[in-house]
């Protein structure tokens, strides 16, 4: 599949990324860093499998759907994490997780 038959999935990742990226930066500056640490581990996780699956796609990878697979799988993983902390860049990283997740499982 070319990767314009991917466009939505692109936007996805793309958005997921950019909140990823946005959260960890957050998350760096609360008071409490230490109990953030896990959220800024899947924030890093999410952030560089998102961007990476975005490059896999554009260049017509062959291995697009593994790595949409694990790509959904790391996104809950993040989403679940974000969703515990009552921060409103948390939250909108949860959602944007959780909605990666699902394009991803739709073409893995």
């Amino acid at each position: 599949m070319a990767h314009e038959q991917y466009a939505d999935l692109l936007k996805v990742l793309h958005e997921c990324m950019t909140e990823c990226n946005h959260c960890f930066d957050a998350c760096l500056k609360e008071d409490d860093v230490k109990m953030m640490a896990e959220c800024i581990r899947l924030d890093r996780e999410c952030a560089d499998i998102c961007g990476y699956l975005e490059q896999a796609i554009s260049r017509n990878s062959p291995f697009v759907g593994q790595l949409a697979q694990v790509c959904a799988q790391i996104c809950e993983a993040c989403g679940n994490e974000c969703k515990k902390h009552d921060h409103e860049h948390c939250q909108r990283c949860a959602e944007a997780c959780f909605k990666c997740a699902e394009a991803c499982k739709n073409i893995a």
